[in-house]
């Protein structure tokens, strides 16, 4: 049974509508409006679903959201790692990935820490680890990939997308506002905010706009990259089914190269990944590519807002807010602190945790939103690694924890 809203969860029409109608006014806002710019468009959109949920507006749950989850999120991945050529990512990126990957090491340290914390207080705690695992390292298609790899119960990705969400977004409130703290700049180089503050600012449009601005796109580029990504992803599905039919389980080894081998968001990160190392010059002539991609994942933006209601925060999400937060809390110390030591620029340690955290399109959406123009392609190429490794480990972790 579905909760009562105005809209009903059978309308699938109208949800769409809806979904890809807010997906469409946060990237207007961003582009717009400055404040919408820093809020950045990701957060906009989830807000706005959280409110018309929460208000009667749209349901809580629908078949319409359970499409988005099982096909646009499945297609995103591909599209938006066409670029993910092994070679490309450490000349163009190496260093800001290598920061990302010290960032990745408070991810896992912060998920064993709160799993053993909290394990005698939440059940199953170990598929919710492996989901944090994922979208804590890559991205939000990596928390829909290790839920449905897992088969995390409804009511708990719902309480835990509740407490992720929130978390997030005060996150990159607190990103977003240490470039000004005077404690943080006296502590680390920072090349890019000095670099931002000598630039006229007589350019009306917002960064998000500069950034996102049209480029060169034919019906060949549009037709080649969906064709692409919906071939990837049925050669992944198929591969994966068989391979989870055909490994036996029944002990931990079994049941880890089971859970690897036989996963198709893995699959489908490893097949693009391969496609794009080894065949670069068709997967790189392919225009227009990341933006489709980033266009479905601002949808599941929107849908992963939706089942935040106040209640589920109040029954619920409490103790998954504090799980969420050690894990928060320890990437970001542990950035900090390797960081430091390894005499990284604080636009790199803000941006590589940003990426963890959030994905590269948050990532990304914070360099535009400050400026930081010569870092938008690294950390994209960085955090679009994390979609690769996110799955990896997410799957890991939860195999790992699950002997505990």
């Amino acid at each position: 049974m579905f909760e009562t809203s105005l809209i009903s969860a059978e309308n699938t029409w109208a949800l769409w509508a809806i979904l890809i109608g807010i997906a469409a006014l946060s990237i207007y806002l961003e582009q717009a409006y400055a404040w919408a710019s820093k809020v950045t468009g990701a957060i906009i959109g989830l807000v706005i679903a959280m409110a018309l949920s929460n208000i009667g507006i749209i349901p809580v749950s629908s078949p319409t959201y359970d499409n988005v989850w099982g096909y646009v999120v499945p297609l995103a991945i591909p599209l938006l790692m066409f670029e993910t050529n092994l070679r490309k990512i450490w000349k163009e990126s190496g260093r800001i990935l290598a920061m990302f990957m010290l960032s990745s090491i408070g991810t896992i340290l912060g998920v064993f820490v709160s799993f053993f914390a909290l394990k005698n207080f939440i059940p199953d705690l170990h598929k919710m680890a492996a989901m944090m695992t994922g979208s804590y390292i890559g991205g939000g298609v990596n928390f829909a990939a290790m839920a449905d790899s897992f088969g995390a119960g409804e009511a708990w990705i719902s309480a835990l997308t509740v407490a992720d969400n929130l978390l997030m977004a005060l996150y990159f409130f607190v990103l977003l506002a240490i470039p000004s703290i005077g404690w943080f700049l006296r502590k680390f180089k920072h090349p890019h905010i000095d670099e931002v503050e000598l630039r006229s600012g007589d350019d009306t449009k917002t960064l998000a706009a500069q950034y996102w601005k049209r480029k060169e796109i034919s019906l060949r580029d549009i037709a080649f990259a969906i064709a692409t990504a919906f071939m990837i992803v049925w050669i992944s599905t198929e591969i994966a089914n068989f391979l989870a039919a055909v490994i036996p389980t029944g002990n931990f080894l079994f049941d880890l190269l089971n859970g690897l081998f036989g996963n198709k968001y893995l699959l489908i990160t490893t097949l693009t990944m391969g496609l794009a190392t080894f065949a670069p010059k068709y997967m790189s002539s392919i225009n227009g590519a990341q933006e489709i991609g980033t266009f479905l994942i601002y949808i599941f933006l929107v849908v992963i807002g939706v089942p935040a209601s106040i209640p589920i925060i109040i029954t619920q999400a409490p103790l998954l807010l504090v799980f969420t937060f050690i894990i928060v809390a320890m990437n970001m110390i542990i950035s900090v602190i390797l960081g430091k030591m390894f005499k990284f620029n604080l636009e790199e340690i803000l941006l590589a945790s940003n990426a963890n955290i959030g994905g590269p399109t948050t990532a990304a959406a914070m360099a535009i939103a400050k400026g930081w123009t010569k870092l938008i392609g690294p950390i994209i190429l960085a955090g679009t690694w994390g979609y690769v490794i996110g799955n990896y480990l997410g799957i890991f972790m939860g195999n790992l924890l699950k002997g505990f």
